[in-house]
């Protein structure tokens, strides 16, 4: 089984104000990262989370004003290409959660089997998501694909390896990706249940999570896990966590 990371995006925050409810980070800036992950098992690929939206890299300058600037230097199918693969060629796709610097790509990717949360994909497929347009259609062709759900966990391929976990507050069915590898060891990706190291050093909620009591007990779900398991934690958004990652074509395994 292979593990790669993928260069995905990064959006640079001008004001990382609204990352804490007790503005804990008022006037910072952080540039983070937005990657993807693509898990090589015998039993299939696994596309775990799909990144900005790729047309981006068509936009050097990139998009957005005031607290969020989002940037894409290479596309995903770019990537992939360089391993052989194309969109229609991945098994399977997982998003930690439905906001677009995670499943920006993910209509590329409508004839893979979407493995989602019951909850989270109640709430992707709502009207009042449906209403807002600039998101819904990053992954609208995901309302058709074949769809498996799991209400708390999920074991991808059946051996234990490839696990993800309900873990809600940032969205109302956000999860986790814990990945068992032989010669790595265990890895425990955390979606958007902390937004960078600072959010995990000081268990802090962002003002636009749907549920602050739900995300603090999922930190406490996460960290026993993390113990459990003595997993290595990847901060998904966390610069520093993904450059410690190999450089892609390159994998743990």
């Amino acid at each position: 089984m292979q593990f790669y990371a993928l260069d995905c995006g990064a959006i640079d925050v001008a004001d990382m104000s609204s990352f804490s409810r007790e503005g804990k980070f008022d006037g910072e800036k952080y540039a983070l990262v937005v990657p993807c992950f693509l898990i090589r098992h015998p039993k299939g690929d696994l596309l775990w989370d799909a990144g900005l939206e790729q047309s981006l890299v068509d936009t050097p300058d990139g998009i957005g004003g005031g607290a969020f600037h989002s940037t894409m230097k290479i596309k995903l199918t770019d990537q992939l290409a360089q391993l052989g693969l194309a969109p229609n060629d991945i098994e399977f796709l997982s998003i930690s959660h439905s906001h677009p610097d995670h499943a920006g790509n993910a209509n590329l990717l409508a004839s893979s089997t979407f493995i989602a949360n019951q909850a989270e994909h109640s709430f992707m497929f709502s009207d009042k998501m449906k209403e807002n347009s600039g998101w819904f259609e990053l992954y609208a062709a995901l309302e058709n694909a074949d769809t498996v759900m799991f209400e708390n966990e999920h074991d991808v391929f059946g051996d234990g390896n490839v696990v993800i976990t309900s873990m809600p507050g940032h969205t109302p069915g956000s999860s986790v990706l814990l990945v068992r590898l032989r010669n790595a060891g265990p890895l425990l990706l955390t979606g958007d249940l902390y937004t960078h190291a600072g959010a995990r050093e000081l268990r802090t909620v962002p003002t636009f999570n749907t549920d602050a009591q739900a995300t603090l007990k999922s930190m406490d779900q996460f960290e026993a896990l993390a113990k459990k398991e003595n997993a290595r934690v990847i901060i998904q958004h966390e610069k520093a966590d993904f450059e410690k990652l190999p450089t892609f074509p390159e994998f743990l395994d």
